[in-house]
């Protein structure tokens, strides 16, 4: 098939002055088709439509309409497979290309966007994040950014953290109520282990009986979104993006106080008093508003206790969250009993507390108080002073001259 721009190229080669050879091997036509186009002038080729060849699928058509008019859900490869055992000879192609141009119209209903009453949900999650901390260069960490956000007002708050077990969890609900001065009445969590432990065969869901005592202190309800449904809790999915975006990247921290002290500051000065894209309002203008539709902090602080017993390494210290704290000297018991509350470790033997500690962040940490290692007296170096008992050895000859002055009568007795 030759083209117009061949065609063009042979009448100008022409002009050219060159011959019908030297043109043919320029443009690799033969010498006929040459000829033929010279003597026929510019003008784009005619050709015979080919004709209609019969297609495999054109039988097993009227059923295949048949089948997506009465189930228009029925997979392309399911239809496949019920025409090849009639006696289709063709592709997967064909019938998805023929699917395509005569399955009904899905309409796809326009998305509603949910909006929470004031005080009514929070929602929370946990986002990875990964660090090298100037202090320690050269070793990338991670850290969890533990985030709440309310439903109504999208007043933020956050704490990154080194684990996401459930002491970290239960001590960052307690620090988030306690900034924003209430509680909402349900917070909604995905599927973490800190919040679902599982699900029963009838769909009820089986929350950490710890974290649910915990909301009923403050008065709120747990609830877990829907399984594969991320834009149930959109409200906490997208800060993430946004934290990362106009928080984290670029900035350098010293370690993971400093971190959190610029994260603060931050939520403070710039997250918090922003005009929010969806609600169209300043966050904290709209949180002021939605503050009173709390539930009031209860009177009593939070203090569950989860008590177990741990072993006394030989060096006075017990392992609890994988991190190492210390016991006296004095402590006899090898088996002692650990109490774990929201912010300290306490420790009893013979159910006599004995030692206090504040809770370890992270793992592989230990605690040693010096209160709980007592140094032995030292020993002197200095002789001791002779008591009047004391007798001091003498040589032989002191006494052998002491008794000639006796028997002479110089010396008396």
């Amino acid at each position: 098939m030759v083209r117009l721009e061949e065609i063009v190229m042979i009448h100008d080669l022409r002009r050219q002055g060159l011959s019908v050879s030297a043109i043919a091997r320029k443009t690799g036509l033969d010498r006929k088709t040459v000829r033929k186009h010279l003597a026929g002038g510019i003008a784009p080729p005619a050709y015979k439509p080919r004709p209609e060849r019969p297609r495999l699928l054109e039988p097993f058509e009227p059923y295949l309409l048949e089948r997506i008019t009465q189930f228009p859900d029925l997979s392309g490869k399911r239809l496949l497979r019920e025409i090849t055992a009639m006696g289709f000879t063709g592709g997967y192609t064909s019938v998805t290309d023929f699917l395509r141009s005569c399955r009904p119209e899905r309409i796809k209903p326009f998305e509603r966007r949910f909006e929470t009453p004031a005080g009514r949900q929070a929602q929370v999650d946990f986002a990875q994040f990964r660090v090298e901390f100037t202090d320690d260069p050269g070793i990338t960490r991670i850290v969890w950014l533990f985030s709440m956000v309310l439903g109504h007002s999208r007043w933020l708050w956050g704490r990154f953290c080194p684990t996401q077990d459930l002491q970290t969890v239960m001590r960052c609900h307690i620090d988030a109520f306690a900034a924003m001065g209430g509680a909402p009445s349900e917070v909604l969590y995905d599927r973490m282990k800190t919040a679902v432990i599982n699900e029963d065969a009838d769909g009820v869901v089986i929350y950490n009986r710890s974290l649910v005592a915990l909301l009923d202190h403050y008065g709120a309800l747990p609830r877990a979104c829907r399984p594969y449904r991320a834009k149930t809790k959109g409200k906490i999915e997208r800060p993430f993006r946004y934290i990362r975006q106009d928080f984290f990247l670029g900035r350098s921290f010293g370690n993971a106080d400093d971190l959190n002290a610029q994260f603060r500051e931050w939520l403070d000065t710039v997250a918090n008093v922003r005009l929010h894209a969806t609600t169209r309002r300043i966050v904290s203008e709209h949180f002021g508003e939605e503050q009173p539709a709390l539930t009031a902090l209860p009177a009593a602080a939070y203090n569950a206790v989860l008590t177990v017993e741990r072993r006394v390494s030989h060096e006075g210290m017990v392992s609890v969250g994988g991190n190492l704290y210390s016991v006296p000297d004095v402590t006899r018991k090898r088996v002692v009993e650990v109490q774990n509350h929201p912010r300290e470790i306490r420790i009893f033997e013979d159910r006599k507390l004995i030692a206090v500690h504040p809770v370890l962040d992270g793992r592989n940490q230990r605690r040693v108080d010096p209160a709980h290692r007592r140094l032995a007296p030292a020993r002197t170096t200095t002789p001791a002073q002779p008591s009047g008992r004391d007798i001091g050895r003498r040589s032989l000859g002191f006494y052998e001259a002491v008794g000639r002055r006796l028997a002479a009568g110089e010396v008396r007795p």
